[in-house]
Parts: structure tokens; C-alpha cells; sequence
């Protein structure tokens, strides 16, 4: 049996269910979000409680303060210490958001980042992990109908990582970051490839594959568990 290692919160899709599967086998409780799918999330769940943890799935929009603070209330419920957020969640390519609101990138990427670590820092233990998931996704390879979108998803990435960095040091928090080249799997791959077909195969090689979504959090589980990274380190999977 694996020792307990305390309690993980993951938010995000794709690369989120990788890593809460995985957290669960080196033996975390994993409480994860989900924005809408119910279904996809109780198959998460349920994966988890197959590896031998305690599950708890959150319904919450990370971009909306009353889903935020209802998620950190049941946050509460967790038996095992909360030892490790991991900030995967990540938009700002979704054509009916972006319609409603072109400041959607920083919304999701900026600002419920910070959002979500002021409303968990609470529970967290002294001295716990926090891992961000960046998404460069790389330099254009050609002039392409996203590139704006991409430059505007870059730009709220980059902001979020700064607006994390600057605001951890004020707390007992180590401060991971995990980025990498686009990752193949995601809703964000998908909607590029939406929005400019045949740009994966652009952004990959026979030398220079895309990471898959099992790869991308097998790195965001190393790095959580690597004690000997300092607070501020980056970890580059694939091509950066």
C-alpha cells in the first residue's frame, strides 16, 4: 500500500484527469474541478477511488468568485492535510467567450489563477506546493488565421505566471512551473486546429513530437514531488 502523501487540488480538463489519476497512485486524496461535464468528471472519480484515494469533484468555473468560494468550502471536507494545488486549468481560445468577452484570456489565465491560490492558501499546509501549468504553445510557424488569438492567449499566460511569482513569495508556498510546447489531447490543440487546420502538423516532427496529456502531467507530478526544486523553478517538457 502506497503511504498517504495528503491531499492534492487540481483544476482543469485534459491534463487535469492524467494528473489526478496519477497523484492518486503515488498516493495523494485528489479533490479536482470541473467547468460542465459532470459525466466526464465522475469517470475521473471514479478512477481515483479504483487507484486506492479518496475522490471529491468540484463543480466550478474558476473564473466566477461564487463557484471559487463554494469550491474552497468543500475543500474543507477533505480528511487528508491539503498539501499541493495544482493550477492547471487554463482558456482564452473559445470562440462564444471570447465573443461575450475579448478579455476572457486574462480572466481565466490572470486573474482566476491568482483567484483560485488566495481562496486555497488558506487550507493549504505550511510549506506546500503550488504547481502553474503554462502554455506558450510555441512560436508561430507561419502567419496563421489564430495567430492573434494565440499572441492574446500568450500574453494572459505569461501574465498569469508573473501575477503567481509576484505574489507568492508573501507565503509559506513553494511555487512550481511546468510549461511545454502545444500539447496534443487538449481542448486547446482542438480549437487551433479549429481555427486553422493542419497547424499540429506544423508544430510537429519526427525529432519534435507534441507532448501528449499523459506526458505534460507526468511532469507536473515529478516536479510536485521533487523536494530538491526551489520555489520559482521552471520544468520545460518537449519543445519549448
Amino acid at each position: 500500500m502506497i503511504p498517504s502523501r495528503g491531499a492534492a487540488f487540481v483544476t482543469g480538463g485534459s491534463i487535469g484527469a492524467d494528473t489526478c489519476v496519477g497523484l492518486a497512485r503515488a498516493g495523494f486524496d485528489v479533490a479536482f474541478s470541473y467547468r460542465n461535464k459532470a459525466a466526464r468528471a465522475a469517470e475521473i472519480a471514479g478512477a481515483i477511488t479504483a487507484a486506492g484515494a479518496a475522490a471529491l469533484p468540484l463543480q466550478c468555473d474558476i473564473t466566477v468568485a461564487a463557484d471559487i468560494a463554494r469550491a474552497a468550502e468543500r475543500l474543507r471536507a477533505l480528511t487528508s492535510p491539503l498539501r499541493l494545488l495544482v493550477l492547471n486549468a487554463s482558456g482564452g481560445l473559445e470562440r462564444d467567450l471570447l465573443a461575450t468577452d475579448p478579455e476572457y484570456p486574462m480572466h481565466v489565465n490572470r486573474d482566476a489563477q491568482l483567484a483560485v491560490l488566495e481562496a486555497v492558501v488558506p487550507l493549504l499546509e505550511l510549506g506546500a506546493t503550488a504547481v502553474f501549468r503554462d502554455e506558450p504553445l510555441g512560436a508561430p510557424v507561419r502567419p496563421w488565421p489564430a495567430a492573434s488569438a494565440v499572441r492574446a492567449h500568450r500574453r494572459s499566460k505569461n501574465a498569469g505566471e508573473t501575477a503567481l511569482r509576484q505574489r507568492v513569495p508573501a507565503l509559506s508556498l513553494r511555487l512550481l512551473v511546468v510549461t511545454g510546447d502545444l500539447v496534443e489531447g487538449t481542448i486547446t490543440a482542438k480549437l487551433l486546429e479549429r481555427m486553422d487546420p493542419g497547424v499540429r502538423a506544423l508544430r510537429t516532427s519526427a525529432t519534435h513530437p507534441l507532448p501528449s496529456t499523459g506526458e505534460m502531467a507526468g511532469a507536473l507530478i515529478a516536479a510536485a514531488l521533487d523536494e530538491r526544486l526551489p520555489s520559482g523553478h521552471t520544468v520545460v517538457v518537449g519543445r519549448p
